[in-house]
């Protein structure tokens, strides 16, 4: 099987991610408070993994008895996602949903790279190049030219 399937689900993820922040924007407007509204959402997100876990792996459950021995550093992305999600209810009122988006793109294509560079947190090591590194530069004129409104 090719990748295709792979970059249809990241795309279907960007616009996810942009329907949350609206989302969440409106639970923020609505509860008015952001850190409430990302601890509301994470509870939901959380209830629905549980019923999916229960109803179509109950059998992966048994991999919580090696919990102790996950490193450390491999706890964080909860508290990264718990930043992010909150960050974005502050943020997407503020500067719009394009403008969100595309400095959020910005600084994921940036760390994105140094990541695949040195092969870090377990990415496949692809080292910068020319190409790459066009790549991210036209994409970044993209961000800016966004920002220009």
């Amino acid at each position: 099987m090719t990748n295709s399937i792979y970059y249809i689900l990241a795309i279907c993820a960007g616009l996810a991610l942009t329907a949350q922040a609206g989302v969440n924007s409106q639970l923020r407007t609505s509860l008015g408070n952001p850190v409430m509204a990302a601890l509301i959402s994470f509870m939901i997100g959380t209830f629905a993994l549980m019923i999916y876990v229960l109803l179509f792996q109950r059998e992966s459950i048994e991999v919580l008895t090696n919990l102790q021995s996950i490193s450390w550093y491999k706890w964080t992305g909860g508290l990264i996602g718990a930043l992010f999600i909150t960050s974005v209810i502050i943020i997407a009122p503020k500067i719009g949903a394009a403008n969100t988006a595309a400095l959020i793109v910005a600084g994921q294509i940036l760390f994105a790279l140094f990541l695949d560079h040195f092969g870090l947190l377990g990415f496949i090591q692809h080292t910068f190049n020319m190409m790459r590194l066009a790549g991210a530069a036209l994409l970044i004129a993209g961000v800016f030219m966004i920002l220009r409104n």
